[in-house]
């Protein structure tokens, strides 16, 4: 059990560790850490603080311990399920990450860059790319997000197809026990089989067993041809035959395939700022297919001229449209990545993170589609995503002219028959964003009772005092 922070003394002790400037304490500055994105979670916290090195985050978290007082680790602050968000009324303090931001080494000849979690995505993007090489996590809020984050929620994005989630990107960590003892985790080796690997527990634990203050990061050549293409296609069934036949002639080079309804494309052209439809014609369904050359951008091109002759052939694809320039190929990313944030506009949206094997995403999307307009008729349904890895973000926006809160009161509801569906399927509830507090009771519910008393045997282990991130992803004893 933790006791909330309440001790003006005890706050004191804290903000000396990391000075005052980076102890907040007023409601106006403590307010931008207290909300997740979508407004689902509203924390309370006496105390942010904004440690400036590892040594720093040990001596917070040896205090913590010490005093039973709970902490929340929390980098860009764009997690979608609450796991950074503190608890009301538990006194939390929440430890910004945002100052360790240096890039601390980058291995040119074994293509390993050493970052601090507060390192911004897009940062660590720039970093490679300048050394000639490539760090393909991409997300849509890769300006913001950290990769201390992205090691926490085992983050996905849109290359997942062809280089892996995080945990795949990641060969090593650094992170501070809640006792406050330092682990040097930081190998760069692609080998090294020598006992258990601790890594991976840090990894998708959303804080609950520590902070991780840095990482070692696997690094790629960087592509030298990038072809990317739009098409529109009759359903998800012609949808799944194209990316077999893109695997057939794309092999490794098949770096990303992207599935979207015409629903998703209108909402995305209404409301975001310089966003259109590459496409003459309305489609029923669309893809993005993005193929990566190691050899030149002519075998590239070659490539995904092959690609499109054959979908022809087979009457795969009604249209399409190839990127001729970075900007059109960075236009064509914009439209996709920017479908979530589309949807706001349009009022309520109940939204779903999960995966099925890809063979099984266009029968989800039907099973789906018919349990939920059953119980919910008018509900205009945006399910897009990673089709080339099953991840599908299925989203819910509300009946035109229904009662937004009204709406929302359903999320539950929802959660349950999409769910349904997914769990029939050999499914994920969550596929790339995490548990925190928005599925952890659903996950104790569907994970069985020798797994979740295995997670709590580790929890326990780590974190004997339950200091580290409270209720989140299993429920605090």
């Amino acid at each position: 059990m933790t006791t909330p922070l309440t001790d003006p003394a005890l706050i004191q002790r804290f903000a000396s560790i990391t000075g005052a400037q980076n102890a907040l304490t007023e409601p106006s500055d403590i307010a931008p850490h207290l909300v997740e994105l979508r407004g689902l979670y509203r924390g309370e916290s006496p105390l942010v603080l904004r440690p400036a090195d590892t040594e720093q985050v040990a001596a917070i978290l040896r205090l913590a311990n010490e005093t039973g007082t709970a902490v929340v680790p929390q980098g860009g602050n764009t997690g979608l399920v609450g796991a950074q968000t503190p608890q009301p009324g538990h006194g939390e303090i929440v430890l910004s990450l945002s100052r360790l931001n240096k890039i601390r080494s980058l291995d040119t000849v074994g293509q390993t860059m050493i970052v601090e979690a507060g390192v911004v995505l897009e940062k660590a993007q720039q970093a490679a790319s300048e050394a000639g090489l490539l760090f393909p996590l991409s997300l849509g809020s890769e300006g913001s997000c950290q990769i201390g984050g992205n090691l926490s929620s085992n983050a996905g994005g849109t290359a997942v197809l062809a280089y892996g989630n995080m945990r795949q990107l990641c060969l090593g960590i650094e992170a501070v026990l809640p006792d406050g003892e330092i682990w040097h985790g930081l190998r760069s080796l692609k080998k090294d089989n020598t006992g258990y690997d601790l890594r991976d527990l840090f990894i998708g634990a959303e804080g609950t067993l520590g902070v991780i203050t840095a990482a070692v990061l696997k690094l790629f050549p960087a592509p030298r041809g990038h072809e990317t293409i739009y098409a529109g296609v009759d359903s998800p069934e012609t949808a799944l035959k194209l990316f077999r036949l893109a695997q057939d002639y794309c092999g490794p080079s098949l770096t990303g395939f992207e599935l979207m309804p015409r629903i998703g494309i209108e909402f995305t052209a209404r409301h975001i700022e310089g966003v259109r439809d590459p496409l003459a014609e309305p489609h029923p369904w669309y893809v993005l297919i993005d193929i990566s050359s190691g050899q030149s951008q002519d075998a590239a091109r070659a490539m995904l001229e092959g690609l499109f002759l054959a979908a022809d052939e087979k009457g795969l694809i009604r249209d399409a449209a190839a990127a001729e320039t970075e900007g059109q190929r960075q236009a064509f990313w914009k439209l996709r990545e920017s479908m979530s944030w589309a949807q706001k506009p349009e009022g309520g949206s109940i939204k779903h993170d999960v995966s099925v094997p890809v063979a099984l995403v266009p029968e989800f999307l039907a099973k789906a589609n018919e349990a939920v307009l059953a119980v919910m008729p008018g509900a205009r349904i945006v399910a897009f995503g990673h089709m080339g890895d099953g991840n599908i973000h299925y989203n819910i926006s509300q009946p035109v002219g229904a009662d937004t809160q009204k709406f929302l009161t359903r999320w539950g509801e929802m959660n349950e028959i999409v769910h349904a569906v997914v769990l029939n399927l050999n499914g994920s509830i969550s596929a790339e964003h995490g548990i925190g507090q928005l599925k952890r009771d659903e996950l104790a519910a569907i994970r069985s009772p020798v797994e979740i008393a295995m997670m709590q045997r580790i929890k326990t282990a780590f974190d004997p005092n339950g200091i580290m991130n409270p209720n989140k992803i299993i429920a605090s004893r």
